[in-house]
């Protein structure tokens, strides 16, 4: 299970929201099955939809 909160701390250099789609999306290419977003991402550019994006890319990948 990947947590939106283990993913953020792991990966300290993710500055942006869009860092944060390329590291969710490399994560799901690595075999990750399930994602859960525990919080919200800490960036000026998060968007309202965040959640909706964030699924997106995760699923993207299969």
């Amino acid at each position: 299970m990947l947590w939106l909160s283990e993913v953020l701390l792991q990966n300290p250099e993710v500055e942006s929201f869009e860092d944060l789609k390329e590291v969710i999306t490399a994560r799901a290419a690595s075999g990750e099955r399930f994602f859960r977003m525990d919080i919200k991402p800490p960036f000026v550019d998060t968007p309202a939809d965040w959640e909706d994006r964030l699924e997106a890319v995760f699923t993207a990948v299969r």
